[in-house]
């Protein structure tokens, strides 16, 4: 890319204009969309203006509760909940709304409702708040089919039935990628004008990585398939180089950067969490969603993660995600150790 040519560019694409350009290509469509996604850009954008603050602040002691999965609150995972959730109800465009913050479903009340379900996590990562580390938030789009006779079945889809994902990684840099299901694309906020602009148009993971990661220190939990593709990727016997590890500890920052540099990320089932750790409506799924269409693929150790029927709110899976390549070569072990061809 050529910074000083872009650093003249007068012609921004923002978010929302991408949003009108994409809802310009269905004619039935009535905008509610657009305004649910500007809604959810304000929200990052807050929350992006907090983590910023969050030492200056004071806001990243404990709050002093535990969530629903038994972590421990941080004050800026609270402020984030509450932005998001606010956000999305003064919208009128969502009727049910899950959070990993909350231990049951946001029911909206009938005068705001509209025709979306949004499950999301409002600051993935919230325990790298104090050393600095890349936090986001991730979120996933479903539609009701009735809007006004929504049950908690209406919210337990399969990842399939996802209109839209995305995730606004807060770093360096604040950005946001978003899928509607025609491509990927990645936004980055321009802090003096307020905006988020198309800095990552039509994002296509490389077919094959040199990058693995993992969370080496639960090892010894591992399965057999687990084991050996760690295990292919520091010793390869086909001659190639051995891959590098990267591991964040931050599912928003290791997937941003295996979706840009290739690769693959792994979170598996271990004798530790059996169901794997991660949440499925709000983490496997959007994240799914995203690497998919950007021509990667997504594995659960036993079929395709978007095709998990969950059956809780907080339901976990394994997950391995990332490089087209990559992912068939654990999805061939996991055949091979189960028997099928």
């Amino acid at each position: 890319m050529d910074h000083a040519a872009e650093a003249q560019r007068t012609d921004l694409m923002t978010i929302t204009r991408h949003a009108l350009n994409e809802q310009g290509r269905h004619p039935e469509s009535r905008g509610d969309f657009t305004i649910l996604l500007s809604h959810i850009v304000l929200g990052c954008k807050f929350v992006a203006s907090a983590v910023n603050k969050a030492g200056l602040a004071k806001l990243i002691g404990l709050a002093g509760e535990t969530n629903v999965q038994g972590e421990e609150q941080k004050k800026l995972d609270v402020l984030s909940n509450e932005v998001f959730v606010k956000a999305l109800v003064s919208s009128g465009r969502t009727c049910v709304l899950v959070s990993e913050e909350n231990e049951e479903a946001i029911f909206v009340d009938s005068a705001l409702r509209g025709k979306y379900c949004v499950c999301f996590d409002p600051l993935d990562g919230s325990s790298n708040i104090d050393c600095g580390v890349s936090i986001g938030t991730i979120f996933g789009i479903y539609m009701i089919k009735d809007k006004d006779n929504v049950t908690l079945g209406d919210v337990l889809q399969p990842g399939t039935d996802m209109l839209a994902a995305g995730y606004c990684m807060y770093g360096s840099s604040c950005t946001l990628v978003l899928s509607t299901g025609n491509g990927v694309n990645g936004f980055t906020l321009d802090p003096s004008l307020g905006e988020f602009i198309l800095t990552h148009p039509n994002i296509k993971i490389p077919k094959k990585g040199k990058i693995y990661s993992v969370n080496e220190g639960n090892a010894k939990n591992w399965d057999a398939p687990t084991t050996k593709f760690v295990e292919k990727c520091k010793f390869p016997q086909d001659g190639s180089p051995p891959k590098s590890l990267r591991y964040i500890g931050s599912m928003v920052a290791d997937v941003h950067r295996t979706l840009l540099y290739g690769g693959i990320f792994l979170y598996p089932a271990d004798k530790k969490s059996p169901n794997g750790k991660l949440r499925v409506l709000y983490e496997v799924f959007p994240m799914s969603f995203l690497m998919e269409q950007a021509g990667g693929q997504a594995f659960t150790g036993k079929q395709r993660a978007l095709e998990l029927a969950p059956t809780k709110l907080h339901d976990r899976s394994p997950i391995f995600l990332g490089s087209y390549d990559d992912v068939e070569e654990i999805k061939a072990l996991y055949a091979s150790e189960s028997g099928t061809p």
